[in-house]
Formats: structure tokens, sequence, C-alpha cells
């Protein structure tokens, strides 16, 4: 049988052996490298800005499927998105191009003459009244991250679920 001289230590000093490795010298060494690399400004920026788009008390709209309309292969060829809360339907038709994204909503049933909607990106908010139809549009919206809440007079707001939107 031959014998392998033994492996280098994957922590540095001495070659591993097979034995036992020096656990609390290793985990001490963790700590002390954690503290030499703080967490960068931007991701604590980032954390603060997410954290402050939260909605304590709102209702989550889930997506659910929408039917092809007539003549199109697919809802998601059509940009056709629908969230459900329940008691409240939220559809958004989604048109991108030129790398900024447009949307034009329906509230379904109407929630009250006081009620509007809010269109959320981490970087902006888009507020809007709605048409007595339950109608709503915003246009040049950055792509990516977006959720529309709709505030309704004396109920809880409603929010859909952030959804990811890549512009053509």
């Amino acid at each position: 049988m031959t014998r392998h001289p033994p492996s280098p230590s994957p922590y540095g000093g001495a070659p591993h052996d097979g034995g036992p490795r020096d656990d609390a010298a290793l985990i001490a060494a963790l700590r002390l490298a954690s503290g030499r690399d703080p967490v960068p400004e931007t991701v604590t920026a980032a954390a603060r800005a997410a954290f402050g788009l939260r909605l304590p008390g709102a209702v989550t709209a889930r997506p659910v499927a929408v039917p092809a309309p007539s003549g199109v292969r697919s809802a998601a060829q059509a940009g056709l998105l629908r969230f459900d809360a329940g008691d409240l339907t939220i559809e958004l038709d989604v048109d991108s191009s030129g790398g900024l994204v447009d949307l034009a909503g329906r509230v379904c049933p109407h929630p009250g003459p006081d009620a509007g909607v809010e269109i959320r990106t981490p970087g902006l908010t888009e507020s809007r009244g709605l048409s007595p139809t339950g109608q709503f549009a915003v246009v040049g919206l950055p792509g990516g991250w977006f959720s529309v809440v709709c505030h309704r007079p004396d109920r809880p707001p409603v929010a859909t679920s952030w959804t990811l939107i890549r512009p053509a």
C-alpha cells in the first residue's frame, strides 16, 4: 500500500493529516474575517427601501390564470395579468417598448368614489384615480419589479404580489 503525504490544510498552517480539525480556531478566524468586510452601503440602502415598501394590514391579491382572448395564442403573449383578492380583482394589460413599461388596468368591482391605485416600483410610486368603470393607466415606468395597490375607503388596501416585467 502506498502512503501519500498529508494534504495542505484549507485553513492554513500545518497540513491536515486526517485527524480532528481545530473547529474553534476556524470559527474564531471566520468571526475575525467577518468584521473586516462590512455590508456595503448600497445593500443597506436597498434593504431599508424594501422595508419601506411593506403595507401592514394590506390584503394580497394573488395572480390567477387569464384565458387567452379570441385570436391570441396565449394570455402571456398578450401581456394580460389578473390578480384576485377574493372580493376584488385587479386586471392589467402590460405593454413594453423602448425599455419602458405601460400599464392599463381595471379594478373590479369598482371599490367606491374615493378609491384610487398606486403603481409601485422600488424606485417610484405613481398614484392614479379610477374612472367610473374602475380603469386606470400609467405610462413610462422603468422595467423591473412592480406592485399595484388599490386603496378603498373604509377597507384595507389590496396589493398585488410583486411582479417582474422585463421590457422589450
